[in-house]
């Protein structure tokens, strides 16, 4: 018997075609019932995998927030109990309008935060990814 439950399970050969992947991988997972680890989002529409925001950071990031609360109630959760969030920037002056955004989605949340600037995300038309571990209730 599975101990962790896999939300939204894919293989990367479907998702990224161009880089000749297969690794399976899903957007969530729920260990032993009680930690949701979701996949770093980025602006795409899950269901359609469409990148949405091309150029926008902050428009990449409401995406990204909008995907993280999705598969938070999809896994018994909800953004209000985030434990911890990671944001990925391609270029710190995209730190303001990201931080923005993510503090609007998770007001009187108060998350462990971590920011990193990286040399780019898996596709160069995305600008930012944001990770979050949450818990799910009793």
């Amino acid at each position: 018997m599975a101990v962790h439950k896999r939300i939204r399970p894919f293989n990367t050969g479907a998702t990224y075609p161009e880089q000749k992947l297969d690794n399976d991988l899903c957007q969530v997972v729920v260990a032993k019932g009680t930690f949701v680890f979701c996949r770093g989002q980025i602006g795409q529409n899950l269901d359609t995998s469409e990148s949405v925001g091309i150029g926008d950071a902050a428009a990449q990031t409401e995406q990204a927030m909008a995907n993280i609360k999705m598969l938070l109630e999809e896994a018994g959760s909800d953004l209000s109990h985030i434990c911890k969030i990671t944001i990925y920037i391609v270029d710190p002056r995209y730190r303001e309008p990201v931080y923005r955004v993510v503090g609007k989605w998770l007001k009187g949340v108060f998350p462990v935060s971590t920011g990193i600037v990286v040399s780019g995300l898996a596709r160069p038309e995305w600008l930012v990814e944001v990770d979050a571990t949450a818990v799910i209730p009793e």
